[in-house]
C-alpha cells in the first residue's frame, strides 16, 4: 500500500486530482497542502476540506494545510479566479458546515512532519510549484531518505512554454517559472523524480466529448463534481488545455497508464529564461513521461470516481 502525500496548487485539475485520491484504492493519504499558485489559496483549502467531508471513502485521518510560501513570478488573476467558483459549488456546500480542519502547521511543515512519523516511506506528488517540498528540504533534510518518489507536474524538455508575458521568453511552464529556485533545490537532491510536461500528453485534451463523458454518469456523485469543476474552465483550440495534473496522479496509482524515458536536463534560475529546462547529460536524470494510454488512463479514472454512491 503506497503511502502519499499530496501538494498542490487549487485550481479545478489540482481539485480534481485530490478527489481522486480521496477515493482511490489500497493507497494511504498522510496529508494534503495547498500552496497559493493557480488557484487563490483560501477557496482551494475550503473546498479541500469540503471535499475531505463528502469523500473520505478510506476514513484517513486527513487535516488540509495552508501553504505560506510566496511567488517568484505568481500565475495571472484571471486564472486564480476559478477555485472560488468550484469551492462555492452547492454539492460541496450543501450541509453548511465543514468537519475536517485545517492543519495547525504550514504546508512545508506539516510535510516534513507527515514524512518524517511515516512508517514506510513516501510517495509525493506535486501538481504545482516545488517550493513546499524545497523549504522542507531545507528545514529537514533527512527527510529525504523517507521519500520513495517524486511525482511532479512540472516543466518542459522541448522549449514548449504556456508562459507569455513580459519578462520571460515564453519557453518555461508555469509551475516551474512559478519559483525556479526551489526547481533547483529539489533537482540537487537525490530524489527519484518522476515528471509529467507539457509535452508529456497529446492524448487527453479536455473536450466537449470528455465533458459529455461526465454528464453522462453525473449519478455518482464524484463524477458530477468533476463534470461541474471541468465547466468552469474553456479550453479553446488556439489554446488547448490537456489533463497534466490528473495524469500525474493517475500515473502515480497507476504507473501502466505511461510511458517514460530517462532524461538528464537543469533548470535556468535566472533571466528571461528562468524556469525553463535544457537538456544536458551532466544534468539530473529525470524519468520523463512521453505518451499516456487514453482508453486505461479514463478507464481507472471512471473506476475511482464511480466509487462514491
Amino acid at each position: 500500500m503506497k503511502n502519499i502525500y499530496f501538494n498542490h496548487d487549487g485550481n479545478i485539475d489540482d481539485l480534481v486530482s485530490y478527489l481522486l485520491l480521496l477515493q482511490a484504492p489500497d493507497i494511504k493519504l498522510l496529508g494534503v497542502g495547498a500552496i497559493d499558485a493557480d488557484g487563490y489559496i483560501d477557496p482551494s483549502v475550503e473546498a479541500c476540506r469540503k471535499m475531505t467531508d463528502l469523500f473520505n471513502l478510506r476514513g484517513d485521518d486527513l487535516t488540509v494545510a495552508r501553504s505560506n510560501s510566496r511567488a517568484v513570478n505568481q500565475f495571472p488573476h484571471e486564472w486564480r479566479m476559478a477555485t472560488y467558483s468550484f469551492n462555492y459549488l452547492p454539492i460541496l456546500n450543501e450541509k453548511g458546515h465543514i468537519d475536517t480542519k485545517q492543519a495547525e502547521l504550514p504546508a512545508h511543515l506539516d510535510m516534513v512532519e507527515k514524512i518524517k512519523h511515516s512508517k514506510e516511506p513516501v510517495t509525493l506528488v506535486m501538481t504545482g510549484p516545488l517550493t513546499d517540498l524545497a523549504r522542507a528540504l531545507d528545514t529537514d533534510p533527512d527527510i529525504e531518505k523517507n521519500i520513495k518518489k517524486l511525482y511532479w507536474m512540472g516543466g518542459s524538455l522541448d522549449g514548449h512554454g504556456n508562459v507569455a508575458i513580459v519578462n520571460a521568453d515564453g519557453t518555461q511552464e508555469w509551475n516551474a517559472f512559478w519559483d525556479p529556485y526551489a526547481v533547483k533545490r529539489v533537482f540537487d537532491s537525490n530524489l527519484e523524480i518522476q515528471m509529467v510536461g507539457l509535452e508529456s500528453t497529446e492524448e487527453l485534451p479536455l473536450n466537449d466529448e470528455l465533458r459529455q463523458h461526465w454528464a453522462s454518469l453525473r449519478k455518482y456523485p464524484a463524477m458530477d463534481l468533476v463534470g461541474q469543476g471541468y465547466s468552469l474552465i474553456v479550453s479553446v483550440p488556439s489554446a488547448e488545455l490537456y489533463l497534466w495534473d490528473v495524469l500525474t496522479t493517475i500515473s502515480a496509482l497507476y504507473p501502466e497508464v505511461v510511458e517514460t524515458e530517462q532524461a538528464h536536463a537543469r533548470v535556468i534560475t535566472d533571466g528571461l529564461s528562468a524556469g525553463s529546462f535544457v537538456r544536458d547529460p551532466n544534468g539530473r536524470e529525470v524519468t520523463l513521461v512521453t505518451k499516456a494510454n487514453k482508453d486505461l488512463f479514463f478507464k481507472k479514472m471512471d473506476e475511482i470516481l464511480e466509487r462514491s454512491k
